[in-house]
């Protein structure tokens, strides 16, 4: 997957040609846009496997509504955003609109997680990871946080950082020892 954002790809083209029932259109998109699309929806929902339903449904949505796309109206790379955006919104107001949670899926939460004891530890590791993420050199937390948190994939991080890509790859190795080690 091409994770750099190239000014020579022609979004717009690629959504009328989307439109025209082009499939290897949607699939230069997705190469080009993916990952960072995928970014967006983690910051908004926090959580990895809505964030990837978010980007799925985006693409459905790109691929059968690429016709509505109006160049007049702006670009077309924020208009792919928008998709994902609204998507993701979306999602987010649905999970606000579930009901109250049953006696069923009560039983299915584990007795540890109703523990006060267990709930104090829990806050103490993350005590302790935010403790060690900050005695990280900045460049080694920075390259964790947008890789693990934000996911990006190692050639993002590289360029939003505008390093090269072996030094970032090493950021984030020699980090996460630094974690490991510090955590244990």
């Amino acid at each position: 997957m091409n994770q750099t954002v190239s000014a020579s790809f022609d979004y717009e083209a690629a959504l009328v040609a989307c439109a025209r029932g082009d499939r290897s259109a949607l699939r230069r998109i997705y190469e080009q846009e993916a990952g960072r699309l995928l970014g967006v929806a983690l910051r908004i929902l926090r959580r990895r496997d809505l964030a990837n339903d978010a980007v799925h449904d985006a693409f459905v949505q790109i691929w059968e509504k690429s016709a509505s796309f109006d160049p007049a109206r702006g670009a077309g790379r924020a208009w792919i955003f928008s998709v994902l955006r609204h998507r993701a919104l979306n999602m987010l107001r649905d999970r606000a609109r579930e009901g109250p949670i049953d006696e069923a899926m009560l039983a299915e939460i584990p007795d540890s997680a109703a523990d006060p004891t267990y709930c104090v530890s829990l806050l103490c590791e993350a005590e302790s990871l935010k403790h060690c993420l900050q005695a990280l050199e900045p460049s080694q937390r920075t390259s964790i946080l947008l890789a693990y948190v934000d996911g990006y994939s190692h050639a993002q991080v590289a360029q939003r950082l505008n390093a090269p890509l072996g030094t970032v790859k090493s950021w984030i190795r020699r980090g996460l020892m630094e974690l490991r080690e510090c955590l244990s």
